[in-house]
């Protein structure tokens, strides 16, 4: 088996995993709330991240960069996984899986936006374009398809989804900034994101008791979509030279999860749905450029 070869494995494990994280966000949110969905999933990745990390011998790493950059992961902690995950279940909560899962897969568009505002890039036409193509997408399947009347399913829930994708690009853009080792990043970030989040449950909702079948979904979204799917990302890309094919791999995933989201939820997958979500993969693709050489 060749390098690359291994490296689409692991890339297609990985789209596999988050094309299961929809289903497991709906159906946890039947047992604990958002706030609950939140501090559980961190507790766990933060285990799981620190066996990897310790796995790997990179201890030391992560008292070095925790002092090197202790006020920095302390804002990207706010960013994610706080506020993100926050927004994203809530948003969840209030949406239908296949609408919440796919309006998600707009941030690379929001990223675009942030560069522009923030770093003061200047947007193309494309990516005007390529913006405005996703964006018109959304309002497809947030309105079910029905864009005369513009009858939505829960205008806060799609507002609470964007806001979500800011906030990820947010975190994405400044993240990028740190040099230090990505596996030990997300660890800092999560240890240094996690005296926000106990601090918030414990003022808006509580941490204990709550359901088994809850901390059971909680623990699989902090194994699979905050460890092991990042995990097998990350060793996609140190495997593969070819960038592009893998990142265009990840976006198998919100088609596969929609197999979960019917069979599963049985929540029947408005054409609004598919039309919508392939306009938002097809302008995130053709704005990033699709690109399969070396």
């Amino acid at each position: 088996m060749t390098t690359e070869t291994r490296a689409c494995l692991y890339a297609l494990a990985t789209a596999l995993l988050w094309s299961t994280i929809a289903t497991a966000f709906k159906l946890t949110l039947t047992y604990i709330d958002p706030w609950q969905m939140v501090f559980w999933p961190v507790v766990t990745s933060i285990l799981f991240l620190s066996a990897a990390v310790l796995i790997q011998r990179k201890g030391c790493l992560v008292v070095r960069q925790a002092k090197e950059s202790w006020k920095t992961y302390l804002v990207l902690g706010l960013f994610n996984p706080f506020l993100y995950h926050l927004l994203l279940f809530k948003s969840y909560n209030l949406l239908p899986a296949q609408q919440a899962q796919a309006l998600n897969y707009t941030w690379p568009l929001a990223l675009t936006l942030l560069s522009s505002l923030l770093l003061g890039k200047k947007l193309t036409v494309k990516d005007s374009l390529c913006c405005l193509a996703a964006y018109f997408g959304v309002f497809i399947i947030s309105t079910g398809g029905d864009i005369h009347n513009m009858s939505f399913d829960s205008p806060l829930g799609v507002i609470l989804m964007l806001m979500a994708t800011l906030v990820w690009a947010l975190y994405w853009t400044y993240s990028t900034k740190q040099s230090g080792d990505s596996l030990v990043s997300l660890l800092l970030c999560f240890l240094f994101g996690l005296p926000w989040i106990t601090t918030a449950t414990l003022w808006q909702s509580s941490i204990w008791p709550i359901p088994l079948e809850g901390l059971a979904g909680a623990v699989y979204i902090g194994l699979i979509e905050m460890g092991i799917a990042y995990i097998f990302w990350l060793k996609a890309l140190k495997l593969t030279e070819n960038t592009a094919l893998i990142s265009n791999i990840s976006y198998l995933s919100p088609f596969l999860s929609l197999i979960f989201i019917s069979q599963i939820l049985n929540e029947i997958i408005a054409p609004a749905t598919y039309i919508g979500l392939v306009m938002i993969i097809a302008a995130v693709l053709f704005q990033q450029g699709i690109r399969t050489d070396r």
